[in-house]
């Protein structure tokens, strides 16, 4: 589990220490360009709770497998948790169910690409009360991009629901697609490659909880 606090509002709150996942073999950078497009390079139905992502249980949350999903449940305000499955990439689309089991509809969800670490990366998200937003952490900002703040949008289900998300980086352009509906694009060049992950978040008000299922990754 890697935690880190908001840095997208004011109000902040102390990060864990981040805790690396182990590698999986898979697709690097360098040989991923030889494959077809549509190729799979990673899938985890997290069935098999030795798939490499970490399982940590403490006061402030919990990243876990748990009952064939992945659950990340972030029990402070104002923090994002994550997950990564030790992976290198470029170009991807990166897709997976998500559905919100307890906690606020304010909160937030999705995947990451080209994650360096704990302090770089690209993140796809929306939220239980039908928002959404594309942003990256590179060093100590954090910023959404292509607007001032999340979006709202009536294709997110909202509550206690199931959303499909998928995600891609090529190039300089990153687009957000929910429930087969393409939201959001936008242009980037700050961050070419890393790992893929798995990311929830709260705001005002702890206890986001999601599970995650059926995450695949695809050369787009």
């Amino acid at each position: 589990m890697t935690t880190r606090p908001r840095l997208i509002i004011t109000a902040m709150a102390l990060a864990l220490a981040s805790i690396a996942c182990q590698a999986i073999s898979g697709p690097s950078v360098e040989n991923q360009s030889s494959l077809p497009t549509g190729e799979v390079l990673f899938k985890d139905d997290f069935s098999d709770t030795s798939s490499g992502w970490d399982r940590l249980t403490t006061a402030n949350g919990v990243t876990d497998y748990v009952d064939g999903s992945y659950r990340i449940f972030v029990n402070e305000p104002n923090t994002d948790t994550w997950a990564n499955p030790g992976l290198n990439f470029g170009d991807v689309q990166i897709e997976v169910d998500v559905t919100k089991i307890a906690g606020p509809d304010d909160n937030d969800f999705g995947v990451m690409c080209r994650a360096q670490g704990r302090d770089q990366y690209y993140f796809f998200i929306i939220s239980s009360d039908g928002y959404y937003g594309i942003g990256k952490v590179n060093g100590e900002q954090q910023v959404v991009l292509g607007a001032e703040s999340m979006q709202p949008s009536e294709v997110i289900h909202q509550g206690a629901a199931t959303n499909h998300i998928q995600a891609t980086c090529i190039g300089d352009e990153l687009s957000l697609t929910v429930n087969d509906q393409l939201l959001f694009t936008v242009q980037d060049a700050d961050i070419s490659s890393g790992d893929v992950g798995l990311i929830a978040g709260t705001f005002a008000e702890p206890g986001t909880d999601i599970n995650f299922d059926n995450f695949l990754v695809l050369k787009p």
